[in-house]
């Protein structure tokens, strides 16, 4: 299982990193299926090869201050449509919502809402103004109460076209029906996935300067949070590698917190006999450390590997509380359960679909053994 160091830059004894790589994906990260031969390939070859739609968690009721726009777009990052969405109707940009952030090459579909209180402005109105402004397609337009946030939606569905395979057409099938099997048996790694970090994870380090002390000059709050969030990233990520190496992926362990996928609800692990059928049927998983000084710790072993990462990074929790980071803990492990495999003239395409926060690229990664560019 590959899980040696990367070392690049001045990561020194801080563990894996991209940067380096030229790829902005550190390849070091174990894969849950080592034993299974990939397909090689690639995705993203063109944006049409890459979609993702949002599952929201709610519909829009039809009245309200904000409008909600369901867009498709392909070439423009959350982020950049977010801002000319706000300066198209005059607004700041905190004035246009979202539920999450989705690829710049892919074709995406996902929901921003626009503080527009005025009730002669119509959805309607809004659409055409956005179709003739920009180079996106309007699915649908409704008024809704409050403002979308971070997180208001229940997941996304991917159809992804794994495409230019050395393989012929059965021999791939074979391989992608194996790999298949094996991760809804062993379920799959909720790393974070490469466009969390910049080109080359510069990102990462950056906001490990940030959290230094070393800040920036004429950073913006978006930026510096965006910065923080891609450390705080990364160290999910090794501890998360850390976890696959050891051979305790697979297992529930004591003193693990705990969540209730089903509706998020954290619990300490202290009888792992009596939780391990729901861990098994992917109804509860083990989390990992989204570093903060708020962050509820794990105890006993899982506790000690929260500690080890810390200690690689030569980071301490006080770095944390200097820069007002609360913390968080995300699961390590989702089940994967309705996938599907259609062989086509250009590759393979995998529909599927994975929770919020879940990124199609850790799940891929096992297909292609490859990077996923």
């Amino acid at each position: 299982m590959p899980g040696g160091r990367a070392n690049a830059g001045n990561a020194g004894k801080r563990g894996r990193t991209a940067t380096g790589t030229g790829e902005g994906w550190p390849c070091s990260y174990p894969y849950l299926t080592p034993d299974l031969p990939g397909l090689g390939g690639r995705i993203k070859a063109e944006p049409s090869h890459f979609r993702v739609e949002e599952i929201p968690l709610y519909e829009p009721s039809g009245e309200g201050e904000h409008v909600y726009v369901r867009l498709t777009r392909e070439g423009l990052t959350t982020r950049e449509l977010q801002l000319r969405l706000a300066k198209l109707f005059g607004l700041k940009p905190a004035d246009v919502g979202v539920a999450g952030l989705k690829d710049k090459r892919a074709r995406t579909t996902q929901t921003f809402s626009i503080h527009l209180p005025d009730p002669r402005i119509s959805p309607e109105e809004v659409a055409r103004r956005i179709e003739e402004a920009l180079p996106v397609t309007v699915e649908g337009a409704k008024r809704h109460r409050n403002k979308l946030r971070t997180g208001h939606l229940k997941g996304n569905r991917f159809r992804v076209l794994i495409s230019q395979i050395p393989l012929d057409a059965k021999e791939a099938l074979r391989r992608a029906e194996a790999i298949t099997q094996a991760l809804k048996e062993r379920g799959v790694p909720n790393y974070y996935g490469e466009q969390r970090f910049g080109v080359d994870a510069r990102n990462a380090e950056r906001g490990r300067k940030i959290l230094l002390g070393q800040e920036e000059p004429k950073l913006s709050r978006w930026t510096r949070k965006l910065l923080l969030s891609a450390f705080q990233a990364h160290l999910f990520n090794e501890w998360l590698a850390l976890r696959i190496e050891r051979g305790l992926f697979a297992r529930l362990l004591e003193g693990d917190v705990a969540q209730v996928l089903a509706t998020g609800g954290l619990f300490e692990v202290r009888d792992v006999e009596a939780e391990r059928s729901k861990f098994e049927r992917g109804e509860i998983a083990y989390t990992g450390p989204i570093y903060g000084a708020k962050m509820r710790r794990a105890q006993g072993l899982p506790g000690e590997l929260e500690r080890e990462i810390l200690e690689r990074e030569e980071l301490s929790p006080e770095h944390f509380r200097r820069a007002k980071l609360r913390g968080s803990r995300r699961p390590g492990r989702l089940p994967l359960r309705d996938i599907s495999l259609e062989p086509a003239p250009e590759g393979l395409w995998l529909e599927f679909e994975l929770p919020k926060g879940a990124y199609a690229t850790a799940l891929l990664r096992e297909f292609l053994k490859a990077h996923a560019r």
